[in-house]
């Protein structure tokens, strides 16, 4: 089986493919923009076939697409900090919704039938209220940022393309996910990074932090990888499924667990730099309808998932 990944040197792209190449029969293909750092892949590029492609150009996608006929594509190439949506919006959506355009039209003009995963995001639900918690797929989409609105607008278009011109899609809505490799502008990675530069001497023990009343579910990535895969594996073509661990954690929470682990105390300041023209509240999702379809559960307790990103930054720095 021939399978072909989007966004292969991001963070939850270099753990598909650490995932891919653990299955057998299996050969993996990438695409990449001649820019990208590879260091999140550096450890196995060596066993697999990369291409040079800018989902945002047709052709380009088109071309790929021609050659590696591929039998499953993971879409994971994506603009995925939301912060930096509302800073450049039109980055955002265009590298989002039209990417993901020009990965349908070039199935669809090339006569393939691949089986296509999209990665949305919990982010597209937004403001929930407490009486819609937990989140199932049925909940209303009311997104809070630019980020959030391109992925709605990815979720919907392959809903269309599947009803449209039967593209064999799958959409899954992934909550938030942190481990090993994580850029230090998330959340987690950032507490991290800033704990071992205060262990490393680098730093005087001072956390800055935005909103830390803000809740969301963690999964280990290594999990939600396991679960794209899943998805096209048991997946049903036009569904959406949820992602996530069911578990809620406080931000501050998060704070708190990792200093725990660290042995590392740190004064906390509030970095108004860091606040969000407005910010999701809440986010605990419901993966029943994913476990009763395809069997998958998270498996790495979320405290293990801090331990190992603890020892990510310690092993880089």
């Amino acid at each position: 089986m021939r399978v072909l990944i989007t966004g292969i040197t991001g963070f939850a792209g270099s753990h598909l493919v650490d995932y891919a190449l653990s299955r057998r029969d299996v050969q993996v293909c990438g695409i990449q923009r001649w820019r990208s750092r590879t260091e999140n892949i550096d450890h196995c590029l060596a066993n697999f076939c990369m291409y040079e492609c800018d989902v945002r150009d047709a052709s380009s996608v088109r071309d790929v697409i021609e050659q590696v006929k591929p039998d499953w594509i993971f879409h994971l190439a994506a603009q995925s900090f939301v912060p930096t949506s509302w800073r450049a919006p039109t980055e955002s959506l265009t590298t989002n919704i039209l990417g993901e355009l020009n990965v349908f039209e070039a199935v669809k003009k090339t006569g393939l039938r691949p089986r296509i995963q999209i990665a949305g995001s919990s982010e597209e639900y937004g403001m929930v209220y407490p009486n819609e918690l937990p989140i199932k797929e049925t909940n209303p989409l009311r997104p809070l940022s630019p980020y959030a609105v391109s992925k709605v607008a990815q979720d919907l278009l392959a809903y269309q393309y599947f009803m449209s011109f039967k593209l064999d899609v799958v959409r899954t809505r992934g909550f938030n996910h942190t481990g090993p490799r994580r850029p230090p502008v998330f959340v987690c990675s950032d507490f991290a990074k800033q704990i071992i530069d205060v262990e490393k001497g680098r730093r005087d023990p001072v956390m800055h932090v935005g909103n830390t009343d803000a809740v969301r579910d963690f999964t280990d990535v290594r999990d939600v990888v396991r679960g794209y895969w899943l998805a096209l594996e048991k997946g049903k073509p036009g569904e959406v499924y949820n992602i996530c661990s069911g578990n809620g954690w406080k931000i501050s929470d998060v704070l708190e667990k990792l200093m725990e682990l660290s042995g590392i105390r740190m004064k906390v300041v509030r970095d108004e730099a860091r606040m969000r023209p407005s910010d999701v509240p809440i986010l605990v999702g419901d993966y029943s309808k994913f476990k009763n379809e395809t069997g998958w559960e998270p498996i790495i307790p979320f405290e293990q998932t801090l331990k190992d990103l603890l020892n990510f930054w310690r092993e880089k720095s």
